[in-house]
Formats: C-alpha cells, sequence, structure tokens
C-alpha cells in the first residue's frame, strides 16, 4: 500500500514483533532523515497490531492483506501487486521471505492443491462484516478470536483485549 504496510507474523519470541518494529523503525528513521528529509518523522504514527487465533482467523487476515490492494482500487486482482504475499500463498511462487503457517500447510498436503484451495478461498471477497472486525481489532489492538481465546489471553495479561458490550448498565424496570 502506498501509505502503509500490512504484516501478518508470528514472533519466535514474547516481544519479537515489537523488537522487529522498533528496529525497522531505527533503520527506516536513519535512511528517511539521510535521503528524503532531513527533519520531521517518518511515520504517521505509531505501529498497530492485534493478537490473532490462527486456528479461526489467520487465514482470513491473508486474505484481508492480501485484498487490501483489490479494495483500495489500486490493482483488479490480488495477484496484480506486486508486494503481495498472495503471488506464493494461491499461485505457488516461491517467496525467500515466507514461512508457511502450520493453518496454512494444513490446507492440503500437497502444495498445488493448497495453493489451489487458498486460490479459490481468496477469491471472493471477505464479507464487510470480517473485514471491519479485523479493522476494528487492529485499530484498537483488540485481540481477533473466539471469546475462549479472547478470555484466555485477558487472563494471562490482566487487561481487557475486546471491547464491552454496547449500551452500558440496563437497570431493571420495577412494575
Amino acid at each position: 500500500m502506498p501509505d502503509h504496510v500490512h504484516l501478518l507474523l508470528t514472533p519466535d519470541i514474547p516481544d519479537g514483533v515489537a523488537r522487529l518494529m522498533q528496529a525497522s523503525g531505527r533503520q527506516w528513521s536513519h535512511y528517511y532523515k539521510q535521503s528524503i528529509q532531513p527533519t520531521g518523522h517518518p511515520w504517521a504514527g505509531r505501529y498497530k497490531s492485534t493478537l490473532v487465533e490462527a486456528q479461526t482467523w489467520l487465514l482470513s487476515c491473508y486474505c484481508y492483506i492480501e485484498q487490501t490492494p483489490v479494495h483500495a482500487g489500486l490493482v483488479t486482482t490480488p495477484d496484480a501487486y506486486p508486494w503481495s504475499s498472495y503471488a506464493a500463498h494461491a499461485l505457488c511462487r516461491p517467496d525467500p521471505l515466507l514461512l508457511e503457517h502450520p493453518v496454512y500447510t494444513d490446507l492440503a498436503a500437497d502444495r498445488q492443491m493448497r495453493c489451489m484451495g487458498y486460490k479459490k478461498r481468496c477469491l471472493s471477497p471477505l464479507d464487510e462484516s470480517s473485514r471491519r472486525l479485523i479493522t476494528d481489532a487492529t485499530n484498537a489492538g483488540w485481540a481477533l478470536g473466539s471469546e475462549q481465546f479472547q478470555k484466555q489471553i485477558e487472563k494471562s495479561i490482566h487487561r481487557r483485549v475486546r471491547p464491552l458490550p454496547r449500551g452500558g448498565y440496563r437497570r431493571k424496570s420495577s412494575e
């Protein structure tokens, strides 16, 4: 995307994503100040992230990311966007930057069948409610997954990772 980047990462260490983003920011900031603009800030804001329950949402997140250039009107098909992982996932093109996630490899034992299955899944656009859920979870930092997953994360980190129900407290009317 011209104004942002989507990364779907599975870190090896607990703070791996934060460290990656910090190191990338330092490198890009140095390049930006040397080559583009000597003053000012290269980013519009901090990076946004969310925890994703792989079993239920990983492939939807893949499709969301790979359909974003189409959704934004930059290209007509996901494979036309040169910086997308779609060619690796759906067209079986090798990409040295990607490691296949077990949820993706579980689609089929055979690589060609896996790519075909993924392509079929991703060619139909995500429904608007799924797109909204992924966007909202990312922007707000909510965990994306089942209620059980969200409760487990909340218990683990001792903070809320899902929005409160809308409408607040309702008093029962006395009759």
